[in-house]
């Protein structure tokens, strides 16, 4: 079987294809030149089972008016153009699976969310996220099965651990802000397991919450990340402060709902990580 994975070479992109290559599958890698030819990505799709589509500027850097047309334009407009390509297949893939975010909720702290009862927020992130979703579900016109995955942060070695690492390993960690706000995660093996487990179940289909049970804040993922590196945890990082770095970005990290993955739980997945101190605990053994 045949995976084509649009942004193999990132974070998860490159852990989910090597896992995929564990279970015997065949990687397609694609990345942002492949999307300039039409013509020779429909050649590349033509024999694929499936294509995933993780494609997507960084949102961690900052967020000038320029740098939001591109967070927009490099999820949006690549899934156009993932589109047109397959119209041009002769034999099209049977499956279309595409990141999104849990950043598509508002950021309530006294409302747990999931799948079916949940409030839209109403900020860019937002925005991206609903609009990409809306793209990635024009797939199901041409008869292709489609999974949204709706990332929580994804813990591993790399991603966001990567750039907190250092102030905790220095001393100087803490919360983000008032702490309160929720922090919806997912270990990175737990993503592949995910999208493995959804690839072989044939019924699976529409939107999922890929967050690990635990309701967690933002205070809880700070005490936890210090406990496991036996470091302290007493600096708070004020909001302004990430206003000034990151611009509109800060909401990333000052906001957050508070998320529940209903639907991979009624549907039989099992969590291998339910706890974040498991989750760090692995990840901090792996990682050098």
């Amino acid at each position: 079987m045949q995976v084509a994975i649009l942004g193999a070479s990132g974070f998860v992109g490159s852990f989910l294809a090597a896992y995929f290559q564990q279970k015997g599958l065949e990687i397609v890698p694609l990345g942002r030149k492949d999307l300039t030819n039409l013509d020779e990505l429909a050649l590349k799709l033509d024999k694929v089972d499936t294509l995933i589509n993780l494609a997507g500027a960084p949102i961690s850097k900052r967020w000038t008016e320029e740098y939001k047309k591109v967070l927009y334009s490099s999820r949006i407009e690549s899934t156009k153009i993932l589109a047109q390509a397959i119209l041009k297949t002769q034999n099209r893939p049977c499956n279309y699976f595409s990141a999104s975010a849990v950043g598509i909720y508002a950021p309530l702290e006294d409302r747990v969310q999931d799948e079916e009862n949940f409030v839209y927020g109403e900020n860019f992130l937002s925005k991206i996220c609903q609009d990409w979703e809306k793209e990635a579900l024009q797939f199901t016109n041409f008869n292709l099965r489609v999974v949204i995955f709706r990332f929580g942060v994804v813990l591993g070695k790399g991603g966001a651990l990567a750039k907190l690492l250092p102030f905790f390993r220095w001393g100087i960690g803490g919360k983000i802000a008032s702490g309160n706000q929720g922090f919806p995660w997912v270990h990175l093996e737990d993503l592949a397991r995910a999208f493995y487990w959804a690839l072989n179940k044939k019924d699976a289909r529409g939107i999922y919450n890929l967050c690990a049970p635990q309701l967690t804040t933002n205070k809880d993922f700070t005490r936890t990340l210090a406990r496991v590196l036996k470091r302290p945890a007493f600096f708070p990082v004020p909001r302004f402060i990430l206003k000034l770095a990151l611009g509109e970005g800060e909401m990333v990290l000052t906001q957050g709902a508070k998320v529940v993955p209903s639907r991979l739980q009624k549907e039989g997945f099992s969590f291998k990580y339910n706890k974040l101190e498991e989750a760090l605990k692995n990840i901090w053994e792996h990682w050098s």
